[in-house]
């Protein structure tokens, strides 16, 4: 069974889709302006933005007859509240440490 947090982590693993998802962080982008900034071809770049709306990263919004490409905040929060769980618990047993060692 495949959770959320693993298609997010499967979307993130390519370092293509990885650079992709980090220029629509940058700014929203057109698939025709990231195609002229990664090494693959406009087919390509779409293929990847899809695994990235599949796992709720980014979202697009049609302009005309472009599709603007831009994070998906909710889908961000959801990453972010996924790995501040860990950094919480973790915060809390060095602060507990510290404290039975002080």
């Amino acid at each position: 069974m495949q959770t959320y947090q693993g298609a997010v982590f499967e979307a993130l693993a390519d370092p293509t889709r990885r650079g992709i998802f980090e220029l629509v962080a940058a700014r929203s982008r057109s698939v025709a302006d990231l195609a002229s900034l990664v090494p693959v071809s406009r087919p390509a770049v779409s293929q990847h933005l899809k695994v990235l709306r599949q796992a709720r990263l980014v979202k697009s919004t049609p302009v005309g007859t472009k599709r603007i490409y831009a994070l998906d905040p909710q889908g961000v929060t959801d990453v972010q509240a996924y790995f501040e769980q860990f950094w919480t618990s973790q915060l809390t047993a060095f602060a507990q440490h510290v404290q039975e060692t002080t």
